[in-house]
């Protein structure tokens, strides 16, 4: 999603969607019967819907950033499988003849930065890398904790503690009949 099209969907999702744009706390107080109107829980529900509001807003922010991450990803892998798809097609007539004769118009030349150029470049690589070493720290976490799960599963074993108490009579059982089958077998 471009910056404009995020700038579009904020001005015409976000700006004009804060209760207090739509409706103020004199009309919303003018809705009700003139007998209830200087009641002070009007104020109280008036805030109420404006935090609900604001909750629904919020959840339409970041669904707008969430696509303009998707977007920007999208765009880098279209990138990425580009110039991974020209390397492939590299022809070797045209490398040959790029060896003899040099660039022509008809090689593919690579792509020449200037510094104005490489610095948006080089921040997209920084969220990529950024966002990739997010997602391996969680699986990261997800990792350590399933360890540690596995750890405190053994020490009960270690200390003899198990949830199931008739399971030691049964593993002695299946190594007894394990036994039994390597005697018949000598």
């Amino acid at each position: 999603m471009a910056t404009n099209e995020a700038t579009i969907l904020r001005h015409y999702l976000l700006l004009p969607s804060r209760l207090p744009t739509i409706l103020s706390l004199q009309e919303f107080t003018s809705l009700f019967p003139k007998s209830q109107q200087s009641s002070p829980q009007i104020r109280t529900l008036y805030r109420d819907l404006q935090q609900q509001r604001n909750v629904v807003v919020d959840g339409v922010t970041q669904n707008i950033d969430a696509q303009l991450r998707q977007g920007k990803a999208l765009r880098r892998e279209v990138i990425k499988a580009r110039r991974e798809a020209e390397l492939e097609e590299q022809d070797d007539e045209i490398e040959i003849e790029r060896m003899l004769f040099g660039p022509t118009s008809n090689t593919v030349r690579p792509k020449q930065h200037t510094l104005m150029t490489i610095l948006p470049d080089m921040e997209d690589a920084v969220a990529d890398m950024e966002s990739e070493i997010q997602i391996i720290e969680q699986v990261e976490a997800n990792l350590l904790e399933s360890i540690k799960g596995a750890v405190g599963n053994m020490s009960d074993l270690r200390y003899g503690r198990f949830a199931n108490s008739s399971l030691k009579d049964e593993v002695l059982d299946g190594l007894q009949g394990i036994q039994d089958v390597c005697k018949r077998k000598i």
